[in-house]
């Protein structure tokens, strides 16, 4: 079970989209080299506001490049790195990933899902009516709430990724606990 790696993005300011790189340093237990969101605590202005000493379980934000495909499919076109995410993928179903499912990002890199991306009103502020589209209902609308805006993980190994980098995945032990918003 595996796929690759199509993009890898960082910046080194807050700001909605992350430029593409050739290639991006994980660095063990921090996140993307010299991007805003590394650390050990949280980054992400709103919860540092509500508490500044959680753990940060949100270093390294990845999505699936199959999502621009869906997208692009409802009029919204979306490339790499614009909702904000480090690594973008094709092949692997990060959204149905349990939590602690380790990705191995080319040679050295692995990293941990710890959850769900929480989509927020921003996206609708890089495209007027995108967050509807990045939330959506199960069942045809009638079950709960899908998040497809990506996995949020911490960096377990470090190293360099690149685009063409292969993605194998390592699900964990025991029982399998679903992905929640993190």
């Amino acid at each position: 079970m595996g796929g690759t790696v199509t993009a890898v993005s960082s910046n080194g300011t807050y700001s909605f989209t992350k430029p593409n790189r050739e290639s991006i340093r994980l660095l063990a237990g921090l996140g993307v080299e010299g991007d805003v969101h590394a650390g050990t605590t949280v980054k992400h202005r709103f919860r540092m506001e509500k508490d500044p000493s959680q753990v940060n379980l949100r270093q390294v934000h990845l999505m699936h490049e199959e999502l621009f495909d869906e997208l692009r499919e409802a009029g919204f076109v979306v490339a790499p790195g614009e909702l904000g995410e480090n690594v973008t993928t094709r092949g692997v179903d990060l959204l149905g990933l349990p939590v602690g499912a380790l990705l191995r990002l080319g040679d050295e890199a692995v990293v941990e899902i710890t959850g769900l991306r929480n989509p927020c009103a921003q996206i609708d502020n890089f495209r007027k009516g995108l967050l509807k589209q990045v939330v959506g209902r199960q069942d045809g609308g009638d079950g709960g709430v899908v998040h497809k805006s990506g996995v949020m993980s911490v960096v377990r190994e470090g190293g360099v990724v690149r685009p063409g980098d292969p993605v194998e995945v390592e699900l964990p032990d025991g029982p399998h606990q679903p992905l929640r918003i993190v």
